[in-house]
């Protein structure tokens, strides 16, 4: 049976199929980590990414395509996590820009969407590397492509789409030496493999249906791997200052009680008043709303105001964490009433990190807002956006201290609507090391080159440990060793932390070092650093020493040398 035409439900069926795919096997996608060492995410943030996208796709009323194409693209950039779910998030960018005003899909037009998406992806990213994703999605869709001239059945261009992205990722290890030397394909294009797998079983009919008692949810995905990440909850229930976790989206200009013209200033400004934890999210045809509140009636009635309400949840927080004792942090940040009082100042700095000694460092060093987030729980888009919206600013400097936050980062600072910049600092160290060359009157340019240059004048060194037997640039690896990484380069093995942590810094250190900076993470106890310092400053006598508190998950130590 031939299918000649993609309508509004099959292509919501295919996207809804995707994602399930995708969520089965994103475990799978994280064990081909390149590095043996507890951070792999990629699976994680390709999930979150594309259920983000897939949740505006199934909360769409629309019966066209194109404005579906449209939801999944707006829910893919927003929940965009790391580098591989914002590449996602091009893709389909891409695509739906290609076909945002067709009402149904033929072949060609769906085999040209993907090549879309590739021009779309490829423009995204500074310097595209082959053997990643990105091929996988280009060399697919040129076989799609190819398909689509001599057939107009979709099935079998959809077939010919995925073979070659399997094909196409079994050569990635041709392409990058490193992938080769571990003994695995790029883990974003397998998570791109698993999309596609989806999207043929939901148009060949196996796929199995999925209801929505079925489909998790975006926020339960999160909070999962909060907890798989050992962020908790320590607010007592009678703490919860807005009880009411509201949620709104409104379709601008549409109604019988339309009084105002929609103005993104005023709104947010009203609703800031109202409650905490706020975002605001809209464009010429829905405003979506997130935010913490004592009166949701008042929120409806006041979005009412601009349009009519396509979406409405509401959910009693104090009896949620009453009955969930001990539930994960939503990643919304919590914020105090406080921080909404404040007036906008010239620029702010948000930093991510994880670890209250992190967080209290930073903001002793004059950082705005800290979002927590970092080695596996990469923030999204979303996350950011609304980092700055609740530090009120006229411009905004962002430290992602991660180099698998930089794209999400950017796309935030292309979302919010006030001057924003990203001073790509790759560790917690040199996000430290970044500030000092802040100064308050200059530009936000002027502040980003110096901090920039900062960047350049120390080292930095992790100490965390391995997950697997590998060898990798010269270095023999045992599961469960201790691994020294210098500036994104392991370094050391050894089964005892503390003999790894010394030879790490014996690697850091040269004729031009002059101090030894120390960030103990939450498996140190006092007692260990304690005795960590001292041996430290036995061996390193030539060196000022300083230690932190860092409370840091993943990694036992980070190490900055300058």
């Amino acid at each position: 049976m031939e299918f000649k035409e993609i309508k509004a439900k099959d292509f919501k069926d295919m996207v809804l199929a995707g994602r399930q795919r995708l969520e089965e096997q994103s475990e799978y996608v994280n064990s081909l980590n390149v590095f043996p060492v507890p951070d792999g995410d990629t699976g994680t943030n390709m999930n979150l990414t594309f259920t983000s996208g897939a949740k505006s796709v199934r909360e769409s009323t629309a019966d066209h395509v194109g404005q579906l194409t449209k939801a999944l693209s707006k829910g893919l950039l927003m929940g965009a996590r790391g580098n591989s779910g914002v590449i996602l998030s091009q893709l389909f960018r891409g695509f739906s820009k290609s076909v945002e005003e067709l009402n149904t899909l033929n072949a060609k037009q769906l085999a040209q969407a993907f090549q879309s998406g590739v021009d779309s992806a490829y423009n995204a990213v500074m310097k595209p590397v082959e053997g990643t994703v990105l091929t996988v999605a280009r060399e697919s869709a040129s076989a799609g492509i190819e398909r689509s001239e001599q057939t107009d059945d979709i099935i079998e261009v959809m077939r010919a789409v995925l073979d070659e992205a399997k094909a196409s990722l079994k050569r990635t290890p041709e392409l990058l030496e490193v992938l080769k030397e571990v003994g695995v394909v790029d883990s974003g294009g397998q998570g791109l493999v698993y999309v596609y797998e989806g999207f043929l079983s939901s148009l060949t009919g196996e796929a199995p249906v999925v209801t929505e008692d079925d489909e998790i949810s975006l926020e339960e995905l999160v909070q999962a791997e909060h907890h798989r990440n050992g962020v908790h909850d320590s607010v007592n229930s009678e703490d919860i200052e807005f009880g009411y976790c509201t949620e709104i989206m409104v379709r601008v200009g549409e109604g019988e009680t339309v009084e105002e013209t929609f103005d993104y200033e005023t709104f947010r400004n009203y609703l800031n008043d109202l409650g905490d934890s706020l975002l605001v999210v809209a464009d010429d045809e829905i405003i979506k709303v997130h935010v913490h509140t004592e009166r949701p009636g008042e929120v409806m009635n006041y979005g009412q105001r601009f349009g009519s309400l396509i979406k409405i949840k509401v959910d009693n927080m104090r009896e949620q964490h009453s009955e969930l004792s001990g539930a994960e942090k939503k990643t919304a940040p919590d914020l105090s009433k406080s921080q909404h009082t404040k007036k906008p100042k010239e620029t702010a700095i948000i930093a991510i990190a994880a670890g209250e000694g992190l967080k209290g460092l930073f903001e002793s060093l004059g950082v705005d807002y800290v979002l927590t987030g970092g080695q596996t729980m990469n923030p999204s888009t979303e996350d950011i956006v609304e980092a700055m919206n609740q530090a009120p600013a006229k411009s905004y400097i962002i430290l992602p201290n991660n180099k698998n936050i930089f794209m999400a980062a950017e796309q935030a600072c292309e979302v919010i609507d006030v001057p924003a910049k990203v001073v790509e600092t790759k560790t917690i160290q040199q996000g430290f090391s970044a500030l000092l060359g802040y100064i308050e009157t200059q530009s936000l340019d002027e502040n980003v080159a110096a901090m920039t240059e900062e960047i350049s004048f120390i080292t930095s060194g992790q100490i965390t440990n391995a997950v697997r037997d590998t060898e990798i640039n010269g270095v023999s690896i045992k599961k469960d060793d201790f691994l020294g990484i210098i500036d994104g380069e392991i370094k050391v093995s050894h089964a005892d932390r503390l003999e790894s942590l010394i030879r790490t810094i014996q690697q850091m250190v040269d004729d031009d070092s002059e101090i030894i900076t120390l960030f103990f993470g939450e498996a140190v106890s006092e007692k260990e650093a304690v005795d960590v310092l001292e041996r430290l400053e036995d061996i390193f006598d030539a060196y000022e020493i300083e230690t932190h508190r860092g409370d840091q998950p993943v990694y036992p130590y980070l190490i900055s040398v300058e």
